[in-house]
């Protein structure tokens, strides 16, 4: 029997003898314990790796593939040779490269291993790249040797400074050499592994003229590459590893030795250090900058590897926001504090802000990022009656969760608070406030809208709306469906007319139109935006915020665009007649023209917009398109499964679709098709099986039957009838529809839907 040193995930050792071979096919392993002197079986899955006294037996003879360098979830490092002809389905076999005379043949779990990679020695790396010659580099490895003999240096006989020598010259040869990087051009790189053609690197060269993008970032733009294929071309050419973040674990040292500021910065995150070796990971593999300020901020030898910049952004979210101090470990540690504090200084505690080291200002800094990491749109600052604590709320996904309690002691603090960082007045409690608070978090700007609405008993709320600066979604991951996305496309071609998106307030409506304008944004269109607030910005478009307080209304911006000269304008809200008269008169003047209105339903808009006086023929004759909008609660994707319940959810839907139609349209899918989903609940979601929002859509076009309709002033019922004969699907409709498709479930979409 083949004696054997099991490793197991826990950390204990096992050691004794195999009771039946090893074989290539087996997800467990039966072990005569040598202490115990009885049989226990384990499974693969528990297992870190086996040490064989001899080669198992399904082992055949061969040269060794490679050498490679293994690291396993415990932290262990091991230098094996791999061969390709020992194949077992949960892992791999090697020979063990370390001076062991005994238990040389390893078997590693898939499972169990962080990192594996070709293992090079420093000689290698030095010769193949061309910075020793072989005479030099035989002469080092001799003087290194004499060196150990000796016992020099402070490794002793371990090192000595010959192993230094070295050390430092992998600081030299890790990654590609300066002179490699200024003559290597990234298109080339490209063009030899064959992801784009010399015309698409040219062209993509020349409309890089004028821009701060690479012509590895217009490729990406241009959809011609992703960002994965460019940087596994370019580690595959500059000989670096690529590595997924999402399946590596780093290491305290490593994480400690770059700090979270340097690592947004560089956008690089360190996985291990060794020594004075520190691995870290980047997406510019190309950018000279990022090693030299690494090497010369931790004073280590840094060794580059390849990573996506998503996985980057994510890797850093992960493991260094354990490191800040939370909303719950900072009111935690002012409970002793609000103590001292009683109810009747309250009003004019202030003085709270303008101490050393104020809490009140870490608190609400933090509250406002916490918001923003967890996805609110909103944060409702509610105080108690009396002596109950201040409430705070985040509205996420559409609903109101309660978040944290503040002792009411603090209520004032907090308050003046928010109004000094929206520059409001401090001393005014009777009227209510408005104003914006801009906050830096990281490198991105967010922008809060305040008002503060005062409350019986001296009482004051606060609601943020945040407003994160973000840009334009394509129409493709607008959820529209390929129905709804063709005919909306469609109508976005045409020269003028007037586009409207409908819905309540928070539905999407800014998103949908913005995503519009991305798609027909060009050199060859000037377009003008008048928002309140601007909430996305886009290159290439004029927009401008509206002020109520100067008179600066939607009616006089859309006046002063149509004196400049306008291909393309966009109001914000149609709030009043006068604006919706002047934005369907500049439609029919040449002008292609996008706007909102609060109704629930496209025949709906249409029908408002007359019953406000617009003229019935001039609003048929400019009208392409009503787009209406609802969000419902998307399913997580982490955690959702097939519904035990499938037939009879089918069947509901297919029933209200058809009760809706009149018949069940062809594009329903079938029984077989469907792909009816459930929610369960994860980490991900925090246990609610849902996370994100899903737009629903309802797409009534300006079709001939529409017009003459809205112009003999049909009444909604049958303005609704004649679109949907002419292929409206309703909101309902198009809910349902994403039922079948599994981005959501029948609840949610009964829940938001009439």
């Amino acid at each position: 029997m083949n004696e054997l040193i099991i490793s197991l995930k826990t950390g204990d050792r096992i050691q004794g003898k195999l009771t039946r071979s090893f074989r290539n096919n087996d997800t467990d392993v039966e072990v005569l314990v040598s202490d115990a002197r009885e049989k226990l079986l384990f499974s693969l899955d528990e297992i870190c790796y086996i040490r064989f006294l001899k080669p198992p037996a399904a082992i055949t003879a061969g040269e060794p593939a490679t050498v490679e360098e293994v690291q396993t979830i415990a932290g262990e490092t091991f230098r094996v040779a791999v061969f390709d002809n020992w194949n077992f389905i949960k892992g791999f076999i090697g020979l063990l490269e370390d001076e062991v005379e005994e238990y040389r043949t390893i078997f590693f779990t898939e499972s169990a291993v962080r990192y594996r990679q070709e293992a090079r020695y420093t000689g290698e790396i030095l010769k193949e790249r061309g910075l020793v010659t072989n005479g030099t580099l035989k002469d080092t490895l001799k003087a290194q040797e004499e060196q150990r003999r000796r016992g020099k240096g402070e490794k002793g006989e371990k090192g000595g400074e010959g192993a230094i020598l070295l050390d430092e010259a992998v600081t030299e040869s890790s990654g590609p050499s300066e002179a490699e990087l200024r003559h290597t051009r990234v298109g080339d790189i490209l063009v030899e592994a064959g992801l784009v053609s010399r015309e698409q690197v040219e062209a993509a060269f020349k409309s890089q003229k004028g821009k701060k993008l690479q012509v590895g970032e217009m490729l990406i733009m241009k959809g011609l590459i992703s960002e994965e294929q460019l940087l596994s071309a370019l580690a595959t050419k500059f000989r670096l590893r690529f590595v997924d973040l999402e399946t590596v674990i780093p290491s305290d040292a490593a994480l400690q030795a770059i700090s979270e500021g340097l690592a947004t910065r560089l956008n690089v995150f360190p996985i291990s250090l060794e020594g004075r070796k520190l691995v870290v990971a980047t997406s510019a593999p190309t950018d000279l900058t990022i090693g030299d300020n690494l090497r010369f901020s931790t004073n280590c030898a840094t060794e580059l590897v390849v990573a996506p910049s998503k996985q980057i952004a994510a890797a850093i979210e992960k493991y260094y926001r354990n490191r800040v101090e939370t909303v719950d470990t900072l009111l935690n540690s002012m409970k002793g504090e609000a103590e001292t504090v009683t109810v009747e200084e309250e009003v004019d505690d202030a003085r709270l802000l303008f101490e050393p080291d104020s809490k009140i200002i870490s608190l609400v800094n933090r509250i406002l990022v916490d918001a923003y990491k967890q996805g609110a749109s909103d944060i409702h600052f509610e105080p108690g009656i009396g002596s109950e604590p201040l409430g705070i709320r985040y509205r996420i996904d559409g609903e109101c969760v309660s978040a944290h309690k503040v002792a009411s002691s603090y209520k004032g603090a907090i308050s003046v608070r928010i109004k000094i960082m929206a520059d409001l007045n401090i001393a005014e409690r009777r009227r209510p406030q408005s104003g914006k608070i801009l906050l830096r978090y990281r490198q991105q700007m967010l922008e809060y809208r305040v008002e503060i609405t005062p409350m019986v008993g001296g009482r004051e709320a606060a609601v943020l709306r945040l407003l994160a600066a973000s840009k334009p979604l394509p129409l493709h991951e607008l959820a529209l469906g390929p129905y709804n996305l063709g005919r909306f496309m469609g109508i976005l071609d045409k020269p003028h007319g007037i586009i409207l998106c409908v819905g309540p307030t928070g539905s999407g409506k800014t998103t949908m139109l913005h995503s519009a304008l991305g798609h027909i944004n060009s050199h060859e269109r000037k377009i003008w935006t008048a928002e309140d607030p601007v909430e996305i910005t886009q290159k290439g478009l004029c927009q401008v915020q509206v002020n109520h307080k100067i008179g600066f209304t939607f009616a006089e911006a859309l006046r002063s665009f149509l004196r400049a000269d306008p291909d393309v304008i966009m109001i914000g809200e149609m709030r009043d007649a006068e604006t919706a008269k002047i934005a369907i008169e500049a439609s029919l003047t040449g002008h292609l023209v996008f706007s909102t209105l609060h109704t629930n339903s496209a025949p709906e808009a249409a029908v408002r917009l007359i019953e406000m006086g617009m003229d019935p023929f001039n609003f048929s004759d400019a009208l392409l398109g009503i787009v209406a909008q609802r969000l419902a609660k998307r399913l997580c994707k982490h955690c959702k499964r097939p519904s035990r319940k499938k037939q009879e959810i089918y069947d509901e839907v297919v029933g209200q679709i058809a009760a809706i139609s009149g018949n069940q349209p062809e594009l329903v899918p079938s029984f077989q098709e469907a792909n009816i989903m459930e929610a369960t609940g994860c980490d991900e979601c925090n246990g609610s099986g849902y996370r994100g929002r899903i737009a629903i859509h309802e797409l009534m076009v300006g079709s001939e039957g529409v017009k003459i309709a809205i112009r003999r002033e049909k009444a909604m019922d049958e303005l609704r009838a004649i679109a949907m004969s002419e292929g409206m699907w309703t909101l309902k409709m198009d809910g349902l529809m994403k039922v079948l498709s599994g981005d959501t479930d029948l609840e949610h979409i009964l829940k938001v839907c009439m």
